[in-house]
């Protein structure tokens, strides 16, 4: 096959064969295509799109590029979850212990932070000890004993993706539906999955800021495991807001612990037992989706939620320690609380700024090298509606340089628009779809 009549038909809107796309994917990663030439067929793919067979093909020539693990050895089934990203967004670590604990296995790999947004892989990390790096054999050991595993991409897992991604990151080709479908559900498929629920955030502290735009990459992420067999469903939820109240690695892992055992954050709460329910419904366990909502909040009463968790974190190398003393994990060296200078309600939150603001106090990376500072982050106590008086604090900022401070300061105060006349609810879960 010819590299360049291959791009040359994909810019000009022509579809595709499985045959032509498997031929593009493997001889990138093979390396016998160059970057240069990679580079122009995801532009062509980001101007020009996909249609549902393609992005299938994409997906399949991704996830064969590597291993996919046969977790049939494990008895029962097994199911994942998958978010788009946002901030504030811990719900992985809160969703995964209570699934097992539901006694349905969820071997779940994830990523880590991207640009605003955090990842589940670098929270993880936050607890001292824990190791995401671990062997296939490893993986499938953890899973096998406590019903659930939380491990990084490993060199053996569609590899094909790791290369396109870090090309896509520097081509501004990461928002092509069809790109992030295939990078997506390679891994989720390569994981020995049977069902997956998935998480795709809309608003202004979202990738997908348009709702048609997340409504369209929910269809094709469906589209795409319906191709491959799998049992799924979507739910489109809010990112107009920072998703419950702590920002940044070690501190979302703290208020994950917080609802583990038994703390009530509203919004929090409802995604996150919105999706473990919907895993338990997928999982056999419940009849619905509202009777796994149900059991999940058992698994939290009972403690058997909070109980996993530590069995998890202890199996994965962590000190369970900070576990059940979360108050005992080191401090930063500076803190600000952020004041309002006006009063009314709060109406509005650019949250792709409260990422940022996270971000320059060291809480996520601006470049691929750069070192994360667990101990960074936010604390951020106003919602949407929240009545505001002249001088209460926004936020709470955590850092170990100074410097950043102020910046941080007037990027949060930037990012609120307080109006006299209180906002009308927005709703967080704003549609389902499967």
């Amino acid at each position: 096959m010819n590299t360049i009549e291959l791009i040359r038909k994909k810019r000009n809107g022509e579809s595709l064969s499985k045959e032509e796309i498997l031929f593009l994917v493997s001889s990138y990663t093979k390396n016998t295509i160059p970057d240069y030439q990679f580079s122009a067929f995801l532009m062509a793919v980001y101007l020009k799109g996909m249609n549902t067979i393609e992005t299938a093909a994409l997906t399949e020539a991704m996830l064969y590029s590597g291993k996919v693990i046969d977790l049939s050895s494990i008895k029962g089934i097994k199911i994942d979850k998958h978010s788009t990203g946002g901030v504030g967004d811990k719900t992985s670590l809160i969703i995964a212990p209570i699934v097992a604990a539901a006694g349905i296995n969820v071997p779940m790999i994830s990523g880590r932070g991207l640009g605003h947004t955090g990842g589940t892989l670098d929270k993880l990390e936050a607890i001292p000890g824990y190791s995401t790096n671990l062997s296939l054999r490893d993986y499938k050991k953890v899973l096998k004993k406590c019903g659930l595993v939380l491990i990084g991409q490993t060199k053996e897992i569609a590899p094909a993706d790791k290369l396109i991604y870090a090309l896509r990151d520097v081509t501004a080709t990461v928002e092509s539906i069809p790109l992030i479908t295939g990078s997506i559900m390679s891994k989720k498929l390569a994981e020995g999955i049977d069902g997956l629920v998935l998480d795709v955030k809309t608003g202004s502290g979202a990738f997908m800021q348009k709702f048609s735009d997340a409504k369209a990459l929910a269809q094709s992420l469906i589209n795409t495991a319906k191709a491959f067999d799998k049992k799924v469903i979507a739910f489109i939820t809010d990112m107009n807001q920072p998703l419950g109240n702590y920002i940044g690695n070690w501190f979302e892992v703290h208020e994950s612990i917080k609802i583990l055992r038994g703390e009530v954050v509203p919004d929090l709460c409802e995604v996150s037992f919105t999706l473990s329910g919907a895993m338990i419904y997928l999982g056999g366990k419940a009849k619905s989706i509202n009777e796994g909502i149900q059991l999940s909040k058992e698994l939290i009463a009972n403690g058997k939620a909070f109980e996993k968790f530590v069995e998890l974190v202890k199996l994965q190398g962590g000190d369970v320690s900070y576990l059940y003393k979360p108050e005992k994990y080191p401090k930063a060296k500076h803190t600000l609380k952020v004041k309002s200078n006006v009063e009314g309600f709060v109406s509005s939150i650019d949250t792709y700024q409260i990422g940022v603001a996270a971000l320059e106090l060291g809480a996520g990376r601006s470049k691929k090298e750069d070192v994360i500072d667990p101990k960074a982050g936010i604390i951020f106590h106003k919602k949407l509606g929240d009545k505001l008086s002249k001088g209460e604090i926004i936020a709470e900022l955590f850092t170990d340089e100074k410097i950043v401070l102020n910046d941080a300061e007037k990027r949060i105060l930037k990012a609120l628009r307080i109006t006299d006349d209180k906002p009308k609810k927005q709703k967080l879960i704003k549609l389902i779809m499967d």
